[in-house]
């Protein structure tokens, strides 16, 4: 029989646990917190998009790795997995997968159910902080001096995201002891800082539009949905799908912008002839029916107009420069909210150093990994869990081989 521990009891650390515990190992969590599942139940506003029916290998960074896991456990096995533990899927739009119960909690307690009936070990506020192989197996070392030994070893700890669930970043310097390499790490799903003097005046403004990312004058990725302006900068689901390649970017010390289309139903043509429509109104009052109030004294002061002078009182160009501003308004991107509130982390453990099919590594014999440990990351909405569930039951399934 296999002694297996798993570093990390999150979604893909437990999953792992239970498909090591059924192929037949003895199997121990290793957990820092003083319950299993945290991070999971901070996911979906607390109702836990646990995963996505449509997520496909090309939604995440390496898609070519992620392709060799998914043919082994794809979405439809995470949904016959917890259906099997009793949670009934609550399929909405974009494929996004709730529990019907609309509850994290039912997640969390139905694997830690499945854990406690197996009988698998769970040491708890024990944090690894080195690992080293010998001839035998693994040699872990906790932050009390005290040491675990076993002969298959997962790693599973996350990866820097929501430090408050206790993701340190740990698993990457126990990644290091064992020979491999970190990529770049920075946080991705998150929200955008930005500069701009209207951040006060936009502040709580909320709007679907489409979001298009700009480097080098050149725009590298669209988005639309909801998008909500802070005080800080901006949020909403098209902000967080844009992050990645922004935080990236900034990483480098590139500079990034972000335009909005403040009128996205009608193009700048068709705002210009709108606004002709309107030319006996003051500029105030035509802005009003196309855009939120909040929004109107921005694009004026961005327009330099007076708010009661009447359309037709306008030059043509400056006509256009407002049908412009509506069509395309640019915010320079300044950074993130970082870790603390960031969904997943980019980068990690280098897959080129991990075996696709096995999710064992190419340097220790023995060692697996899961999750978000490796360098691997997806989009918003429930494609990063169900890389959690894959990838921890392929690592599971396998460190008992």
């Amino acid at each position: 029989m296999k002694k297996v521990i798993i570093i990390g009891g999150g979604a893909s650390g437990l999953i792992a646990a239970i498909a090591a515990k059924r192929h037949g190992a003895d199997v121990t969590i290793i957990e820092r917190n003083i319950k299993l599942g945290k991070k999971i139940l901070a996911t979906g506003n607390g109702r836990c998009n646990f995963t996505n029916v449509d997520a496909e290998p090309i939604h995440y960074n390496n898609p070519t790795f992620v392709k060799s896991v998914f043919e082994q456990f794809s979405p439809q096995d995470t949904l016959l997995f917890f259906k099997s533990l009793g949670i009934t899927p609550k399929i909405e739009d974009l494929g996004k997968t709730y529990p019907l119960s609309e509850q994290a909690s039912s997640i969390t307690d139905v694997l830690i159910y499945e854990v406690k009936r197996l009988g698998i070990e769970v040491v708890y506020e024990t944090v690894i902080l080195s690992a080293h192989k010998d001839s035998k197996g693994f040699v872990l070392y906790d932050q009390k001096g005290e040491s675990f030994y076993c002969d298959r070893l997962i790693i599973s700890t996350g990866g820097l995201a929501l430090p408050q669930s206790g993701s340190d970043g740990t698993g990457y310097q126990i990644a290091k002891d064992l020979g491999h390499e970190i990529t770049k790490l920075f946080p991705a799903l998150v929200k955008l800082k930005l500069d701009s003097p209207y951040l006060k005046q936009l502040d709580g403004v909320k709007f679907p539009g489409f979001v298009t990312l700009i480097h080098n004058q050149t725009p590298i990725q669209t988005e639309f949905g909801d998008i909500l302006f802070t005080k800080y900068g901006i949020s909403g689901p098209t902000i967080l799908q844009l992050s990645r390649k922004a935080n990236a970017l900034l990483s480098n010390h590139e500079s990034v912008f972000i335009d909005v289309k403040l009128v996205s139903e009608l193009s700048v043509d068709q705002i210009y002839d709108r606004l002709l429509e309107l030319k006996n109104l003051p500029v105030e009052l035509a802005l009003l029916g196309l855009i939120n109030r909040k929004i109107v004294a921005v694009v004026l002061k961005e327009a330099h107009l007076m708010a009661d002078v009447r359309i037709d009182q306008l030059k043509p160009n400056q006509i256009k420069l407002l049908a412009n501003i509506l069509s395309s308004m640019k915010f320079k991107v300044t950074g993130s909210k970082g870790y603390e509130e960031a969904q997943v982390t980019a980068g990690g453990v280098n897959c080129d150093e991990i075996n696709p099919v096995t999710l064992e590594s190419l340097k220790a014999k023995g060692l697996y990994f899961s999750g978000e440990v490796m360098d691997i990351d997806g989009l918003c909405g429930g494609y990063n869990l169900q890389w959690a569930w894959s990838s921890g039951y392929i690592a599971g399934l396998y460190a008992t081989k």
